[in-house]
């Protein structure tokens, strides 16, 4: 069973991404340390102790759809409502509207224990919390104060509604259309395909963000706009009345993620109400609203990065259990009784170390993206830009490349149960079918990978990355400066990672100054990894110097096996980055 890691959380969010220089510099407010243990200290008891359990009932009994209601797994609703009453769904959001107004980086790190619990179940309140974000920053006032106070509760859940069958990554070509109304709102028609708890009965209402085209908008994605559009409309006392029309006509039948109802919507079609479309109200400007989207986007892309940390970490728990109880040969110098335990294997050992070595890589690079998302908010304006480009820079790395690594993970669980992996009882399993969305949703990976390619990279004109993998090489000149003889030869492979890091950099932002897109977008996905994976060793690095301060070494050990059996990779990403346009060019033939 998921027991939260809540000292390694703590740790991480202290030491490596910055927590603790930012309540000792006051840019958090009266957030103090005993604050952050006690309320990470619950989120964990509770993800621990009433999240997890459900995860299997969610993962067997799935959402239904019966006589047009969804019907969530045994326990959920209770399970939901007393999550709510924790007050985990209000932690960043303004206290104006009833949030904690508490930093992005503890949200992340509940969210990370929400997801390693049960990733269907916390799939609801995370759209839930991006939704707040959007209404927050671009709604009305009126729509703010009918709406946001429920929402930022958790009483009413939300959802983003952007693809439709035809319409996946490419937005611009979307179908549904908006209708201008005499009194101000709008009525909406179409059809929006997985979105996710877009039906269910556990709460009162559900809020739909619905992004949808005027008959008068210009053409692309120029001409979208964001509607707000409630599953019941208001009574003139604000509580839910008359039923809206919008419906979930079917769940989609999944890999994984079973407990979360996955809906196909309707609007418009007729089904309630006399007159046939969803009434809803514009948010921001009209053909604004792929804009006000992005702003729930861009969170909601860290928050699909913790769910890649999430199963990662639920993964390597499991499986080191497992290799400590199962016994299969003797290891070379076993000196016990009968067979060996088969985490003693070096084989196994090292599946093992690799496994948690990611984990820790992907929980550091999502945490400093936190970290910079709450300093651009908090910090000084004057350096306010620095940090909103550092948030911009790492969140398609943290999104791709924690979710990637939840992947890799949760096979290589399977892989240390061995045949034990494949039966559905051990539950490794479903970490590896409900990791499997994570790369693909909220943008594709191969999407962040362009987008840090072609849009973060050339922030301040590259001024911002180089500056950044000055910082990186701050963290490797510590660690060869270090006494400590536990690190062995990391501060040269480190630094080796980094050089070609920047060698990478410099290449791929010269092929863009010179308009050479097609062969920077070639070299784009090797390169997400290639800044993944040099992060990973940067950021062990940095929490193994910090261990040492205090007189351990176990951090020193993991930053030493990642930096001589992982950080390696670099290399050859590299050579793909700089080199594997050509052939990819002359080789798309052999596709056809």
């Amino acid at each position: 069973m998921y027991k939260a890691p809540v000292d390694e959380i703590a740790f991480t969010l202290k030491h490596v991404a910055g927590m603790t220089a930012a309540i000792d510099k006051g840019v958090l407010g009266d957030l103090s340390d005993d604050l952050v243990d006690a309320i990470l200290t619950e989120a964990g008891r509770f993800a621990s102790d009433e999240v997890a359990p459900l995860a299997e009932i969610g993962d067997r009994q799935g959402a239904r759809l019966v006589d047009g209601k969804v019907i969530v797994p045994d326990g959920w609703s209770d399970l939901y409502h007393n999550w709510m009453a924790g007050g985990w769904n209000s932690l960043t959001a303004a206290e104006e509207f009833g949030g904690q107004a508490l930093p992005h980086m503890l949200n992340v790190a509940a969210l990370e224990m929400w997801n390693s619990g049960s990733m269907a179940f916390a799939l609801g309140p995370t759209l839930t919390m991006g939704a707040c974000d959007a209404v927050a920053a671009h709604g009305s006032d009126a729509l703010k104060q009918a709406y946001l106070h429920k929402m930022v509760s958790g009483e009413w859940t939300a959802t983003m509604n952007l693809t439709e069958p035809h319409a996946g990554s490419d937005l611009g070509v979307m179908k549904s259309r908006a209708e201008r109304q005499d009194d101000g709102s709008y009525r909406i028609f179409g059809q929006k395909i997985f979105i996710t708890w877009g039906e269910h009965e556990i709460t009162d209402n559900i809020v739909h963000l619905v992004l949808a085209r005027l008959p008068d908008a210009p053409a692309g994605t120029r001409g979208i706009s964001l509607f707000l559009v409630p599953k019941y409309l208001l009574n003139e006392d604000g509580t839910p009345g008359a039923r809206n029309d919008v419906y979930c006509h079917s769940l989609e039948h999944k890999l994984g993620i079973h407990g979360s109802p996955t809906c196909t919507m309707i609007y418009g079609d007729g089904k309630f109400g006399d007159t046939p479309g969803a009434i809803g109200w514009v948010i921001g400007e009209e053909n604004k609203g792929l804009a006000c989207m992005f702003t729930m986007m861009n969170n909601a892309r860290l928050a699909v990065g913790m769910q890649g940390v999430a199963i990662c970490e639920a993964a390597t728990q499991k499986a080191v259990r497992y290799a400590r109880d199962r016994t299969q040969g003797k290891t070379p110098g076993w000196t016990g009784t009968g067979m060996s335990p088969i985490i003693e294997h070096p084989d196994i050992a090292r599946t093992l170390l690799t496994m948690k070595a990611l984990t820790q890589g992907a929980r550091a690079i999502c945490y400093t993206c936190a970290h910079a998302t709450d300093m651009a908010h908090h910090a000084d304006p004057a350096d306010a830009v620095h940090w909103r480009e550092r948030a911009a820079l790492l969140t398609p790395i943290a999104k791709s490349f924690a979710t990637d690594a939840g992947v890799e993970v949760a096979s290589l669980g399977i892989q240390v149960h061995g045949g034990m992996g494949f039966i559905e009882e051990t539950g490794a399993a479903r970490l590896l079918r409900d990791a499997r969305i994570a790369p693909i949703y909220e943008g594709t990976n191969g999407i962040q990978a362009i987008d840090l390619v072609t849009r973060k990279l050339p922030l301040s004109d590259g001024a911002h990355v180089r500056g950044f993998l000055a910082e990186l090489r701050g963290i490797v000149i510590d660690v060869g400066a270090s006494n400590a003889p536990g690190f062995g030869a990391t501060a040269e492979r480190l630094e080796a990672s980094l050089a070609d890091l920047e060698a990478a950099t410099e290449w791929l932002l010269e092929r863009q100054g010179a308009g050479n897109a097609t062969a920077a977008l070639a070299g784009a996905t090797p390169y997400q990894r290639l800044f993944g994976l040099a992060l990973t060793g940067a950021y062990l690095a940095k929490g193994a110097l910090a261990d040492e301060d205090q007189g351990r070494d176990n951090r020193i050990a993991l930053c030493r096996f990642a930096a001589e059996n992982l950080i390696a990779e670099t290399a050859a990403l590299k050579d793909r980055v700089v080199n594997g346009s050509a052939s990819l060019a002359a080789a798309r033939a052999v596709l056809g």
